[in-house]
């Protein structure tokens, strides 16, 4: 009955949230291409390379969950150097970020609706011996029919946020069931572990493996050299003090220009980078810094609005380049921590032994945050003030800002591993399918 209500609900749910949906995929772009594959529906070619040879199939939402597959990915083949995947992503940017680093003989889809049909279709044509979903993605049909096929499934990297977990609450009597058929969930730490435990997954499924972010941010580093070459064709340069601001949110640029506007009158030469999370929100970064009467320069059009001066502000509107910046960042500010909800990644920016502030909301990395914290390898703030006198006691003081780096780099050192562990756990269970 269960079942039967989900397939009703769906549909409904997925219509009331489709403009939504249409206006986002607009503003970023780049959805036309392979569009159909979210029906199922694949060209002939693509079908023959995909019937090639067996196949693991690894789904990853967006940018940050694509990092974690792509080094999953590459790090199985490092053991098991025949085995091919199908990669499917939601977004464009994921889907651009995947194509510059998929290894030439897997494969790249979009991930399809889970409806029933939809969903067979595409098992029929993947015919994967292994289904590995990244973080928090549980899609019923999508699970109950890849076990139904005698698919062995598997998280990797999983979390359970605050927001998640009173979702999955609210509705356990459909969750708990499908979070039952996955065959080993691993998990980031204990606070995760405990909660896909209190929805009702067996203890024996669950294994607390750490968190993949510290081996990607190592296995894919920032290039300084990239950082320099950036920020020369800016007009900056690498040895200036610079206030970056990384993966930021709606009123979190505001935040940060009225201090620089401020601040940079008691630290001259001061420079301000801001990478908003979404590159389609320039438009209103830009209106934000014009009124402030700021010099700027527009990463995406290289240009400034008085060519002939230095600029005071860089805004990186473009995808892929923030983790070189954060190797040439004076602090840091990671975004979606001050004014919303979540938190963004700090084990990037903490692997470059930089200097990191985040405000209170960091929900999608507690665990994380709470170790951080508690070894002196950030500053996490309460409010607007809190990041203002944060800001000025790193800027003043560069005995301060190394110690706090050496910090963060030392603790992503000493947790590195989980894509090992995590990996050999995939190949137990891959062997015992195929035995079966």
């Amino acid at each position: 009955m269960i079942w039967i209500l989900y397939n009703l609900c769906f549909p409904i749910i997925l219509m009331m949230m489709l403009p939504y949906f249409l206006f986002r995929m607009w503003r970023r772009g780049g959805y036309a291409k392979g569009f159909l594959q979210r029906v199922g529906l694949y060209d002939a070619a693509l079908k023959a390379k995909i019937r090639e040879r067996p196949r693991v199939w690894i789904h990853a939402v967006s940018v940050g969950e694509t990092y974690v597959a792509l080094q999953f990915m590459e790090e199985w083949r490092r053991d098991q150097a025949e085995v091919a995947f199908v990669m499917s992503v939601n977004t464009s940017t994921a889907r651009v970020l995947a194509e510059k680093s998929l290894n030439p003989v897997d494969v790249l889809v979009y991930f399809p609706l889970d409806f029933s049909f939809v969903v067979r279709r595409v098992l029929n044509v993947i015919r994967p011996g292994m289904l590995v979903l990244t973080e928090c993605e549980f899609w019923p049909n999508l699970i109950r029919q890849a076990k139904a096929s005698a698919c062995s499934v598997l998280l990797i990297n999983g979390r359970m946020s605050d927001h998640s977990f009173r979702g999955y609450w609210r509705f356990r009597k459909l969750f708990s069931p499908v979070l039952n058929l996955v065959d080993c969930l691993c998990v980031q730490g204990d606070r995760d572990r405990q909660r896909y435990l209190a929805l009702g997954v067996a203890s024996d499924k669950v294994l607390t493996a750490g968190s993949a972010k510290y081996d990607v941010a190592l296995k894919t580093p920032g290039s300084s050299e990239q950082a320099e070459l950036i920020l020369r064709m800016a007009g900056m340069s690498i040895a200036d003090l610079i206030l970056l601001g990384g993966s930021t949110w709606p009123g979190e640029e505001d935040a940060l220009l009225d201090y620089f506007v401020e601040a940079r009158q008691r630290y001259p030469g001061l420079k301000l980078v801001l990478v908003p999370r979404h590159a389609e929100r320039r438009d209103d970064v830009v209106t934000a810094i014009q009124r402030r009467g700021l010099r700027f320069i527009q990463r995406s059009k290289g240009r400034t609005d008085n060519n002939e001066e230095c600029p005071d502000v860089l805004l990186v509107d473009t995808t892929g380049e923030l983790k070189h910046l954060y190797t040439a960042a004076t602090v840091i500010f990671v975004g979606k921590s001050l004014l919303q909800h979540g938190g963004q990644n700090i084990i990037e920016p903490a692997a470059c032994g930089k200097p990191v502030v985040v405000g209170p909301n960091m929900e999608n990395f507690a665990d994380i945050t709470d170790e951080f914290k508690a070894k002196i390898g950030l500053i996490q703030v309460v409010d607007g003030e809190g990041l203002i006198r944060a800001f000025d006691e790193l800027l003043s003081d560069g005995a301060r800002r190394e110690v706090i780096g050496n910090h963060a780099l030392a603790l992503v050192l000493k947790n590195r591993g989980s894509l090992k562990v995590t990996v050999q756990q995939a190949k137990t269970l891959l062997f015992a399918a195929r035995g079966a």
